[in-house]
């Protein structure tokens, strides 16, 4: 599951992402409440949110550097 993000495009991250945040928040409201199968899933998913975070991050450095390129070409 770790590298499976990284062959994604930047809607389909962010898409993702949103999706795993809505899945988390759901999951407290579930430990909260009542009983869950798997406590640890709360961590994994906490996790898949970070590199998700991260991968989304990242493009949105390359794509503002590359418009920084574009305008000092221009100029």
């Amino acid at each position: 599951m770790k590298n499976s993000f990284k062959n994604l495009s930047f809607a389909e991250l962010k898409v993702k992402r949103d999706e795993l945040n809505r899945k988390y928040m759901e999951l407290r409201f579930k430990m909260v409440i009542g009983h869950v199968e798997n406590p640890l899933e709360k961590r994994t998913m906490r996790r898949q949110i970070a590199r998700l975070n991260t991968l989304v991050r990242g493009q949105e450095i390359a794509q503002a550097k590359a418009q920084l390129k574009e305008l000092a070409a221009k100029a």
